[in-house]
């Protein structure tokens, strides 16, 4: 796989918020126009000279990332246990979210059961690539 190209985003697309927050439990009427608008370029990039896009491949992370989404990527963020980061490992790009135990092993683990994780040992080649800030996904 050859190295991702930068994000080039060339038109900051504003689209309308809706005044009130949307309820996830017993609904509440919603009052009749929204009121401001939202940039999605600054709501989702932080630093647009180390943000990426890439594809979803595969299962492993399902259900937090679907086979198909949309990751943004952004390579100036500090890849800490828990986070889902996009790594390097043995020359192979993978998505999974980072731990590292109180020895200091490093498991990149998938988030569905019916995968394994990945142990990483002590001399596997591993470079945390950039972190996963954003999963764009359709609703099911």
């Amino acid at each position: 796989m050859q190295n991702p190209e930068p994000l080039l985003l060339t038109l900051d697309v504003s689209l309308p918020v809706a005044p009130e927050t949307a309820q996830c439990g017993f609904p509440s009427p919603a009052q009749d126009y929204p009121t401001e608008e939202l940039s999605l370029v600054e709501h989702l990039i932080r630093d647009r000279a180390a943000t990426y896009f890439w594809r979803a491949a595969g299962r492993s992370m399902e259900p937090v990332i679907p086979d198909g989404a949309l990751l943004i990527v952004d390579r100036g963020v500090t890849p800490v246990p828990g986070r889902i980061v996009v790594a390097i490992v043995d020359g192979e790009y993978t998505v999974k979210r980072l731990h590292i135990d109180q020895s200091g092993q490093v498991t990149l683990r998938a988030e569905n059961p019916g995968f394994p994780h990945l142990v990483l040992p002590e001399l596997s080649e591993m470079t945390v690539w950039g972190v996963v800030t954003f999963i764009i996904s359709p609703a099911s």
